[in-house]
């Protein structure tokens, strides 16, 4: 029984979009699960998928908050 834990920032996938939509989620676990299938044998029945949206002050990279590494890209720094 394979889980699959999919995290995606909470920006959404387009401008004005502030999360994923409903319909790329329902993408997101049909695509996980049938490569799943297509690669380990695994029953679609028995695969979940976990999708966490988390915040974008809830993660960074290279020592910074995203919106200050952002900031930072901005203005060439």
């Amino acid at each position: 029984m394979p889980i699959v834990n999919i995290q995606v920032t909470r920006e959404g996938s387009g401008p004005g979009r502030d999360s994923v939509t409903a319909q790329e989620k329902a993408a997101l676990i049909k695509g996980v699960s049938e490569l799943l299938l297509e690669v380990l044998n695994k029953p679609l029945d028995s695969t979940f998928v976990v999708i966490e949206e988390v915040p974008l002050e809830n993660w960074g990279w290279g020592g910074l908050p995203v919106p200050e590494r952002r900031r930072r890209a901005a203005e060439g720094k």
